[in-house]
């Protein structure tokens, strides 16, 4: 029941994983045979080198000799080369999938934008608030898609961080319940959470584990019938934490059970694929459990008898956190100048709008080289900028700015719809203060705003 897949699908590996386990097998054996070869020989040489050996004999065996330590380098050159070709792919699967999470999220920040401006200028007509929540839904299902599609990619490349610390495992259960109770609203379910007095600490990366409850909450919900109840409970199994989610929905056939963990692995599904999916979902909870050094593991008793989703953590000792120090006083709202600059023209409609309801005067702006000269032509506030701009980019464009501003120069905040690590890194290197990925909700933008510029 993965919470991406189609039933008749076979369980296939990441074609990089496919691509490594052919190339060391295959590398291992050629190897292992010429090492085989070549030691009887060196075995039949030195015996050969007595006074009994013909000289003849000697100088054939001296020659398959040659030949066998040829053949052993050829090899060697040929898994290597092969090895050159599989990274290669690799790195272009890497650019393609951010290239299309880029043009994904692009469409995706007007709509957003569109959605709260609805909610600041629609009447009082009562169907709007159901529609904007229709359009909210389906915009955090699109971004989820694509955070998950990435994210199988970087795990499958090894490329994955984690920032961990010492956390409460019920911090983490209330954020991924908090983070999944719009999609368990909308289909009219009740999550039943069942914690013990003193559920423990955890080592890990918040962010990671909180996405892994919740993707299978999500999975629990969708393929649950509306009006279910789903089940989430945690308790301690000695030095492990178990966290188990169960529904009562679709279950899982036997012979599928063993590659529901498998990446593109799809559960049940009906012809109108009415659950959707990329079969992502639970490959991330595997991978993401078992860099903190956990186990997942599924139990169904088959076609629609529910699903039981068990995780394995384990437990690590509370460190006790010096208290946090007191938050400085939020500055009282002042008219800005933004300069915007954004070459998807409904995107910058839509934000400029948004923030000269907010009180702010902005000037909207579509290409890098206009950006710097207006930058330096008048003082602005703030700059929100996107990354791929025709001309120059982002990153030119905010070093270009801050080498050549007089005053003390803006505020600089990236609104992008690349989020590798590196991108990210050289938005730091570039000048950026802040670095945001598309769809940017407005209220976290507002805020940002608010709260950094004096």
């Amino acid at each position: 029941m993965n919470d991406n897949a189609d039933p008749g699908a076979t369980a296939l590996s990441s074609p990089t994983e496919r691509d490594g386990e052919y190339l060391q097998s295959l590398h291992d054996k050629e190897v292992d045979e010429l090492r085989t070869m070549i030691s009887q020989l060196l075995v039949q040489l030195e015996h050969l080198q007595q006074p009994q050996g013909g000289a003849h004999t000697l100088h054939g065996h001296v020659a398959r000799l040659r030949e066998a330590n040829e053949h052993l380098v050829l090899a060697t050159f040929s898994a290597q080369d092969k090895q050159a070709d599989a990274e290669a792919w690799v790195q272009r699967q890497t650019n393609f999938l951010s290239m299309l999470a880029h043009e994904l999220r692009n469409p995706l920040q007007p709509i957003a934008y569109a959605n709260s401006l609805l909610a600041k200028l629609a009447g009082d007509h009562p169907e709007v608030p159901r529609l904007q929540a229709i359009v909210e839904r389906q915009m955090r299902h699109m971004t989820r898609l694509i955070d998950d599609l990435l994210d199988a990619s970087r795990i499958s490349s090894g490329k994955i961080g984690l920032d961990k610390s010492t956390l409460p495992l019920a911090e983490i259960v209330a954020l991924a319940v908090e983070g999944s109770q719009p999609r368990l609203d909308a289909r009219h379910q009740r999550l039943a959470v069942t914690l013990p007095p003193a559920p423990g600490h955890v080592y890990g990366d918040r962010m990671r584990l909180v996405q892994a409850i919740s993707n299978l909450l999500h999975n629990a919900s969708k393929f649950s019938p509306e009006h279910q109840v789903i089940e989430l409970s945690v308790q301690p199994a000695g030095a492990m934490a178990q966290i188990s989610v169960r529904d009562h929905g679709m279950g899982i056939a036997a012979e599928l059970q063993p590659f529901i963990f498998d990446l593109f692995t799809q559960g049940l599904q009906s012809l109108d694929r009415a659950q959707g999916g990329l079969g992502i979902g639970l490959t991330l909870v595997r991978s993401l459990v078992e860099l903190h050094g956990g186990t997942v593991r599924v139990y169904s008793a088959g076609i629609g008898m529910g699903s039981t989703f068990t995780v394995l953590l384990p437990l690590t000792s509370a460190v006790a956190a010096p208290p946090p120090a007191p938050l400085p006083p939020l500055p009282s709202p002042r008219r800005l100048r933004i300069l915007l600059v954004e070459d998807n023209r409904d995107a910058a409609e839509t934000l400029a709008l948004l923030l000269e309801l907010g009180g702010h005067a902005v000037t909207q702006c579509h290409d890098g080289a206009r950006a710097v000269a207006l930058a330096l032509e008048s003082h602005y506030d703030v700059v929100i900028c996107d990354i791929g701009l025709p001309g120059l980019d982002g990153f030119t464009v905010v070093e270009r700015i801050r080498a050549g501003a007089p005053a003390k120069p803006p505020f600089f905040i990236a609104a992008s719809g690349y989020n590798q690590p590196q991108d990210r890194a050289r938005a730091s290197r570039s000048g950026f203060d802040h670095y945001l990925v598309k769809p940017v909700p407005v209220e976290m933008l507002l805020a940002l705003i608010e709260l950094h510029v004096r």
